[in-house]
């Protein structure tokens, strides 16, 4: 293979990059309120469960719509608790996407139950409603849609899809670790499922850390899933009159802190100025690349308003003479941090192993996989840093041009 000839040298081959320091593909947004937040929360009476997690819970409420916010120790512990309260278990499926992170299908195993997968839209890879239908089955319990990318998934047509399953209505868990902020057809991240997942790791939208939630309208799934977080004991330590207490049921520790809570309160406050930034530079990106030769944008749904967490471009790799791991080497060299936004959950060798799928029963997601590179994307990034990373995937692109590919 030789690339073409070029005045620019490419810094995989020795050049100069792009930039001298790495833009890393995410990062947290502290400024000093977080830090004055979280001092307080260090000098108060209360380090682990108090106060400041229910005042977050009820901001989150106040913020998204939903009736009830419980938030818990990550998102996978949110995830686990929205499968239980749901009832999966051994002998259900739970259905889901096979372009997320593995956590979303654990969360069905966490329970005893089978994950499946339906395949994605080639454009959105959001979950495809016509899969969905095609891959339910009279042992399916829950629909795990995620939002990926930030744009929530099609849930109008889920829940249609949903209503006439099999063995009765499904129950739609919006795995919305990257969606906070968004909506779709005029209604919020939040209320659009029967249980609405947070993430609020330090790579997402705000963050308390490591931190999930779960919203609902459900009072049932909410006393379910306070129980689960807290060892299944029935009322939390602020509660309790007495010394008395009672574990009703199995639960775990999964119980988010006080000084955490302090965290997401303070960025919580911010959400909108987050969103705002990141759908700003998302505009830049798309202006700059939307008819790029050799990359494809993601497409934005009908009545999709995303916000963001990601923005994940296809490599049109016909027109490349190299693969998309020699396109992020090259990237990576140049100071830009790209990233791959997801190994497909049934690629993993766990999951070939105890989960096998039929060859061939996902080619959209696994066609999407050989082409997909996440770009830089934060809120603290600036109209330079955008420009920096167009200018690195021009640079790489035009070296590794196939020959009768445009220019």
């Amino acid at each position: 293979m030789t690339r073409q000839s070029t005045s620019e040298r490419l810094a995989v081959d020795g050049g100069p990059p792009i930039r001298s320091t790495m833009l890393p593909y995410a990062r947290q947004v502290i400024e000093e309120r977080d830090i004055a937040a979280v001092a307080s929360a260090l000098r108060s009476d209360w380090l682990t469960t108090g106060p400041r997690v229910r005042e977050f819970e009820q901001a989150l409420e106040r913020t998204t719509g939903a009736r009830h916010a419980i938030v818990f120790s990550s998102g996978t512990a949110a995830l686990h608790g929205a499968t239980t309260v749901a009832g999966l278990g051994p002998g259900d499926e739970g259905l889901t996407t096979p372009i997320t992170f593995v956590a979303t299908a654990n969360a069905v195993i966490y329970t005893g139950a089978t994950p499946t997968f339906a395949d994605v839209r080639p454009g959105s890879l959001l979950i495809d409603p016509d899969a969905v239908a095609r891959a339910i089955t009279p042992r399916t319990k829950a629909l795990l849609a995620v939002d990926y990318g930030g744009q929530p998934a099609d849930y109008g047509r889920l829940r249609s899809i949903a209503d006439g399953a099999p063995r009765g209505p499904l129950t739609i868990i919006a795995d919305a670790s990257h969606s906070l902020g968004a909506a779709r057809d005029g209604r919020a991240v939040g209320t659009l499922a029967d249980m609405t997942v947070l993430s609020l790791h330090p790579a997402k939208i705000i963050t308390t850390g490591e931190g999930g939630a779960v919203l609902t309208g459900n009072e049932a799934f909410a006393g379910g899933l306070r129980r689960f977080r807290n060892h299944g004991i029935s009322a939390d330590l602020q509660a309790r009159r007495d010394w008395r207490y009672d574990m009703v049921e199995l639960g775990y520790n999964y119980r988010l802190t006080d000084v955490a809570c302090a965290l997401g309160l303070a960025q919580l406050e911010r959400l909108e100025t987050f969103v705002a930034q990141r759908r700003a530079l998302v505009a830049r990106y798309q202006r700059a690349l939307g008819s790029h030769w050799a990359i494809d944008v993601p497409d934005v749904e009908p009545g999709s308003d995303p916000a963001w967490h990601l923005f994940v471009v296809q490599l049109r790799r016909d027109r490349l003479v190299v693969d998309r791991g020699q396109i992020y080497q090259a990237l990576r060299a140049e100071g830009i941090g790209v990233n791959v936004h997801y190994i497909p959950v049934h690629h993993h060798s766990w999951y070939r192993a105890n989960h096998p799928q039929p060859a061939g029963s996902l080619p959209v997601a696994d066609a999407a996989y050989e082409r997909l590179l996440t770009l830089p994307l934060f809120a603290g990034m600036t109209d330079g840093d955008v420009d920096d990373v167009v200018a690195a995937l021009d640079k790489v692109t035009r070296a590794y041009r196939a020959p009768e590919a445009p220019s």
